[in-house]
């Protein structure tokens, strides 16, 4: 190699190839940078057609729901009311009475609901007119003692006397100057009209309201009549794509169903206290203002408010003092304190997804189209506005923005807040994501400081500019000082064992940093260099390594072979024993899949380390393999559950273990499961002191193991408990999912299931009906995937049914946790 060094020819050869092959990448590139500009050039009329398109569109839209309200406000009301009288219909169609006679059945048992609830109003209403004249004396003596109030000499009585002196003064000048005129009286006499025209004006105000009764009436009927034939219809106009049109429907009507019905609840929950709080305290007509209390909550905002003013008023009327209306004002306060922080909470559980904002504007936004009609339907309405803009893609800008969920994940957020030159949120995010993660440093780094990172890399030669370089690069050093700050390493100061380098770029350097961090916390002695180390003049300051240490080096390209076996030389040439760990970072995620761990050990020689890895879980367990620690591939079991003793012994009572129907049934389920979930391996699982018995699987792993009726054989003995990943859903007595058991740290030293090639693992807990995990219901496949909540709320309904099918019990529906809300204050209705 000297040799080559040192030949002139040589030399000026490779200099003239490496200045041919500069001038051919920046021709490119720069072939590369104008055609965007040329696309973008193009592309924008057509855009802004586009916008002026959409624009009209969402005008015409907007115009049709205001002039066609006459005809869509009685059609949308009966939609709701559909929902509510729907469930009673299939109720009576189950028992057998055929559909038109159940229809009619319910509309009329609605309608005498209505008017008894009517007549009951209108008694209360006329006792409460009765008695009103006998209260004029005490509102006649309030009003007094208030009139007292208000003109008693006030905080700026003095300054008031002087501007009214002024005024005067002023007034009387205008008055001497200008001469009086005579004022002359006119007076307007109305004409008195007949009883016959008086009635028609009352016939003409009620007709209106009772046409769109009656056109609400006949739409319910019909909607209720036709409502599979309604229900096709609008399947078909949804497109071809059944799968996700029935899942739209489906959310849609269950999302408004549980709205009305709890809401429902809410407001009784509200009107019945109210009642009998006001019948308590002495208020006449305490059952009207129940009620009352309890239909006008249906008005959002505004209804609450107006169901308060009456009795508050009646209050005020019938006490000659202040006492009974000081009670019913602290009773309406308490009661919506408790309806609204713990009643609502606790009925509803979940949001309908709308955020804070969106229910304010789309409230505003229907009662100006329909008036008091639209405010009442707001909710429901912009429900299913939502589930259309989810479901489908043209119209996904309403998920945006009438959701509540975030629309930025978490390292795009941080990425934003860098460009945006404000590395101070960026660190705030990154601080709240650690706390959430159980102050994980390492899988914040793993799971968004490398995206973040990933993301800088893809805009670095297209969308960033030289600014945006800078600001993601300075602003990234300062959320990495805030947290190696806020969680520093306990390691007393020596000499380091591991170097944490970077490749080439800063980028790479902020990698580093993110691995020793990692490492120190880890508790071994790390420094991080960058490859200028290596050079000449840097020789003097080179940190010397001992034989067995470790170089990790970090690289964020996503083609880092050619430069990385570059690095590897030099440092092999400064420190001949060390041992090089190689972390591409940016491999494209589906080779870094598809490689084997003896792969990536092969690629990694030739490339001249010793190993090499695609992630930073995997590096941080490499190192400490390197350096000898014990723990790198150390699994810890799972702790055992404080009601242990009461989990194994309703497991005896149970007769699972030896129950021959149990299996059939755990058969049958886990077969079921395996093509629901189109997966390898599912199986059910009992686990008792010492063991997870196997009791029922389909599938397998390989093809040898892929029996469809039998377990296989190598699965039909037990496994230790302590080497059972179920161990951990009976000791958190909650579901579990491992995406990737090779880059999760708890579970990546299994030898049980590293010996079977498990990547994934899900499952669901067994229970019993008082409770008590007896087992668990689990997939496992050879890749890495991931279940969403809707899947895993899917499994764990599928473990319910092991005991159902067996020994008939009905247990309660799965809870997944859901995605925070992005709005501060969200409304609580249901999802």
């Amino acid at each position: 190699m000297r040799g080559d060094q040192n030949n002139p020819a040589d030399a000026s050869a490779k200099a003239s190839a490496r200045a041919r092959r500069e001038a051919e990448s920046n021709t490119s590139a720069n072939t590369s940078h104008r055609a965007p500009k040329r696309a973008s050039a193009m592309e924008l009329p057509l855009a802004g057609i586009r916008v002026f398109l959409s624009l009209g569109i969402a005008a015409l839209v907007i115009a049709a729901l205001f002039f066609g309200r006459s005809v869509l406000v009685p059609l949308a009301l009966a939609v709701l009311l559909s929902f509510v009288l729907n469930p009673l219909v299939v109720v009576l169609k189950r028992w057998g009475v055929p559909k038109i006679l159940a229809v009619v059945s319910v509309v009329f048992a609605a309608l005498m609901v209505l008017g008894v609830a009517g007549l009951f109003v209108g008694n209360e209403v006329r006792g409460l007119s009765e008695q009103l004249p006998s209260y004029q004396s005490n509102i006649r003596a309030k009003l007094r003692d208030l009139r007292t109030q208000i003109r008693a000499p006030g905080m700026f009585e003095g300054a008031k006397k002087t501007f009214d002196v002024v005024q005067r003064e002023v007034e009387a000048a205008s008055a001497e100057s200008a001469p009086a005129k005579r004022v002359q009286r006119v007076q307007v006499v109305p004409t008195e009209k007949s009883s016959i025209d008086q009635a028609k004006l009352a016939l003409e105000g009620a007709m209106g309201p009772l046409s769109d009764a009656a056109l609400v009436l006949v739409f319910v009927i019909f909607i209720l009549l036709d409502r599979e034939d309604l229900r096709d219809r609008m399947l078909r106009l949804w497109g071809q794509n059944l799968h996700r049109a029935t899942d739209a429907m489906d959310e849609a009507g269950e999302r408004i169903s549980k709205y009305l019905s709890m809401q429902l609840l809410v407001n009784v929950s509200y009107g019945i206290p109210m009642a009998a709080g006001l019948w308590l305290i002495g208020v006449p007509g305490a059952l009207l203002w129940g009620a009352l209390a309890s239909v006008m909550r249906f008005v959002p905002y505004v209804g609450p408010m107006i169901s308060a003013v009456f009795p508050l008023a009646l209050a005020f009327a019938v006490d000659p003092g202040w006492e009974l209306v000081l009670w019913t004002a602290a009773l309406i306060v308490v009661l919506e304190l408790i309806s609204n922080n713990i009643i609502e909470p606790w009925l509803y559980g979940s949001s309908t997804g709308l955020s804070a904002m969106s229910l304010i504007v789309a409230a505003t936004f229907w009662t100006a189209m329909w008036g008091p009609i639209g405010l009442i339907m707001s909710t429901p309405l912009t429900v299913c506005l939502l589930v259309i803009g989810k479901y489908l893609p043209q119209l996904a800008f309403l998920d945006i923005l009438l959701g509540s969920q975030p629309v930025l994940d978490e390292p795009t957020r941080i990425y934003q807040r860098l460009l945006a030159d404000d590395p101070d949120e960026a660190s705030e995010i990154a601080m709240q994501i650690v706390q959430e993660n159980d102050d994980s440093v390492q899988a914040f780094y793993s799971n968004v400081g490398a995206s973040v990172l990933r993301m800088a890399v893809g805009d670095h030669s297209q969308a960033a500019t030289a600014e945006h370089r800078l600001r993601v690069v300075d602003g990234m050093d300062e959320v990495l000082d805030e947290l190696e700050e806020q969680y520093p390493s306990t390691r007393q100061p020596g000499a380091p064992r591991v170097l944490s380098m970077g490749g080439k770029w800063e980028i790479d350097q902020l990698a580093a940093r993110m691995v020793a961090h990692c490492l120190e916390l880890d508790g071994h002695a790390v420094r991080c260099v960058g490859s200028d180390v290596l050079s000449n003049h840097s020789a003097v300051e080179r940190p010397q390594m001992l034989r067995g240490d470790v170089v990790c080096v970090s690289w964020m390209s996503t083609e880092p072979y050619a430069a990385a076996r570059n690095l590897c030389r030099r440092i092999r040439r400064a420190w001949p024993h060390a041992r090089i760990v190689l972390l591409l970072w940016n491999l494209p995620q589906d080779m870094s899949k598809e490689q084997s761990r003896d792969q990536l050990r092969d690629q990694g020689a030739k490339l001249g380390a010793d190993e090499i890895t695609t992630t930073l879980d995997a590096a941080v367990a490499q190192v400490r393999s390197l350096l000898g620690d014990s723990s790198a591939q150390a699994f810890e079991p799972a702790p055992m559950p404080k009601n242990e003793e009461k989990r194994i012994k309703a497991l005896e009572v149970s007769g699972a273990l030896q129950s021959e129907h149990f299996k059939q049934v755990s058969q049958q389920v886990a077969k079921r499961a395996a093509d629901i979930f189109d997966i390898p391996l599912a199986a059910v699982g009992l686990i008792d002191r010492t063991q997870e018995h196997v009791i029922a699987m389909h599938g397998g792993l390989t093809d040898d193991d892929a029996l469809p009726d039998e377990v296989p054989r190598r699965f039909q003995h037990a496994h230790s408990r302590d080497e059972a990943l179920a161990s951990f859903v009976v000791a958190d007595d909650d579901m579990l999912q491992v995406e990737d058991l090779k880059h999760d740290r708890r579970f990546a030293g299994n030898a049980a299931f590293n010996s079977v090639g498990v990547r994934f693992y899900a499952a669901a807990p067994i229970r019993d009906k008082a409770g008590q995990v007896l087992g668990v219901l689990c997939l496992a496949d050879t890749n890495p995937r991931e279940l969403d909540s809707r899947e895993m709320r899917l499994l764990q309904a599928m473990a319910n049914d092991v005991m159902e099918e067996w020994k008939g019990i009905d247990l309660p529906e799965p809870e997944v946790e859901r995605p925070p809300n992005s709005a501060t204050v969200g409304q609580a209705v249901p999802n």
